[in-house]
């Protein structure tokens, strides 16, 4: 079998979504002849923990952990937020001291908090490859700074590289919120463009993410022609690689989206619960909080009693307290049902179980490239999805190609009363909608081929 060296931050026992993708690939890729090895904290500051993800690394899998340093207790002891894990998002900007922190974390980290690891990791595998043959690497951001480690491995052991992408880089629609300098902005788009020129192959889970990415490359190809134009020949030595810019291969961007695991639905066997309820499951960010939902359920528990009795709001998953309180000033306090994060295996019966599934993307133009892993799941369980983000978005697209739900604009009132009431409808009349929606293709092992065939590409054209 071919040997492959994972590089990712999120991996079991830690919970979440960022640790679903390549779990699950590592869980197939022996299907397709390649064996994974993944490199990984020793102990990472966790979002979650979810020791039952454990269970579904292969038996057998060499699984390489180092220590890693990072800023979070500093944070915590500058903020007086001494004890637990720090949350995605934690720094919120709203106090003095967040403030700080957030241009502390943002000008002094670069690209990430996690690049105090890039290089004693990168020395550690340097070593480990002197005595153990791998046949590629594959780097999975963010943390964007796994790219930077499998950069530096990959050039010193001569090892192609497989950047792969669950989230845009600087077109991510928070990076603008992030208060950078416009000097470290810069240094962000530098290394970026490092990235995306050096791997062997990048993969990325949507079109719109594949279209920025490939527009970065070919605006940096473009430079290197105009700048071939001025040498004799036609040609320019490019002084980090010692190519020719006429010898740097076209890049091609892959997309292999997120997906479902079969395996993880195979044995749910559940009904709806008792009520009207809509679920939303992960976590749930104050840009994201769909507010006119909130209204349109208040006015309508006023104005029926019967729809009031019969309401549950279900929310599982890190949830930002102002949804909460947003939540509550439409008088739905009694109708919520906060559940804190939960082992994978429970949420997906919670998805089984729910009426309607509550999707929300982001506000933000940037948030039309963003097709999350949930999205997936949500078809698989088969129960109509109420969505929220940009329309013509990859997720919009996604949903209508399916047949799975609705997206809906965050101010389209009319639209999502509508959908409400029409869902209510079948709940009364005691039918169980079952969406049947396109999804084989979605499928962890399919995705996993894709990403086997892509792996299979570099090796041959290195």
């Amino acid at each position: 079998m071919k040997k492959v060296l994972i590089i990712t931050y999120y991996w079991p026992p830690s919970g979440g979504s960022g640790v679903q993708r390549w779990l699950k690939f590592v869980k197939y890729l022996r299907k397709f002849d390649w064996e994974p090895v993944v490199y990984t904290p020793l102990d990472p500051e966790r979002m979650a923990t979810d020791c039952s993800l454990e269970k579904e690394i292969p038996q057998g899998v060499e699984v390489l952990r180092t220590k890693i340093i990072e800023p979070y207790s500093l944070y915590k002891l500058f903020t007086g937020k001494k004890a637990g894990k720090i949350k995605p998002g934690f720094i919120s900007g709203g106090g003095g001291k967040e403030r700080l922190s957030l241009f502390i974390r943002s000008n002094f980290f670069i690209p990430d908090p996690k690049m105090l690891w890039i290089n004693s990791s990168a020395c550690y595998l340097k070593k480990y490859l002197a005595q153990h043959q791998v046949d590629a690497i594959v780097s999975t951001g963010p943390p964007h700074s796994m790219h930077l480690i499998a950069r530096k491995v990959s050039k010193a052991a001569d090892i192609p590289w497989v950047a792969d992408f669950r989230d845009p880089w600087t077109k991510m629609y928070n990076f603008k919120y992030m208060g950078y300098s416009t000097v470290v902005e810069s240094i962000h788009k530098k290394l970026e463009k490092k990235v995306l020129l050096d791997a062997n192959a990048v993969v990325t889970v949507t079109n719109t993410i594949a279209a920025e990415f490939e527009q970065i490359i070919n605006d940096n190809r473009v430079g290197e022609n105009i700048g071939g134009n001025m040498s004799v020949g036609n040609k320019s030595n490019n002084a980090a690689t010692g190519k020719d810019n006429e010898s740097v291969a076209p890049k091609r961007v892959h997309v292999i989206t997120n997906g479902f695991d079969p395996a993880d639905f195979s044995d749910v066997k559940v009904d709806p619960e008792e009520g009207f309820t809509i679920t939303y499951t992960g976590l749930f960010v104050k840009t994201q909080n769909p507010t006119i939902l909130w209204k349109i359920l208040g006015e309508r528990c006023i104005s029926d009693v019967k729809f009031a009795n019969d309401l549950k709001i279900r929310l599982i998953g890190h949830t930002d307290s102002s949804i909460i309180a947003s939540i509550n000033e439409n008088g739905l306090d009694n109708n919520l049902l906060s559940m804190e994060y939960m082992s994978h295996a429970k949420v997906v019966e919670w998805q089984r179980k729910a009426r309607v599934l509550l999707l929300a993307g982001g506000r933000e133009p940037e948030s039309k490239g963003i097709l999350t892993g949930k999205f997936f799941e949500y078809m698989a369980a088969a129960r109509p999805i109420l969505g929220f983000g940009p329309k013509q978005g990859d997720m919009d697209i996604a949903l209508e190609e399916s047949g799975c739900g609705t997206m809906f604009d965050y101010q389209d009132s009319e639209g999502v009363a509508s959908f409400i009431e029409e869902q209510y409808q079948l709940f009364k009349e005691g039918k169980i909608l079952t969406v049947q929606g396109t999804i084989d293709l979605y499928s962890r092992i399919e995705l996993t081929r894709k990403m086997a065939n892509v792996l299979n590409s570099v090796i041959a054209k290195h």
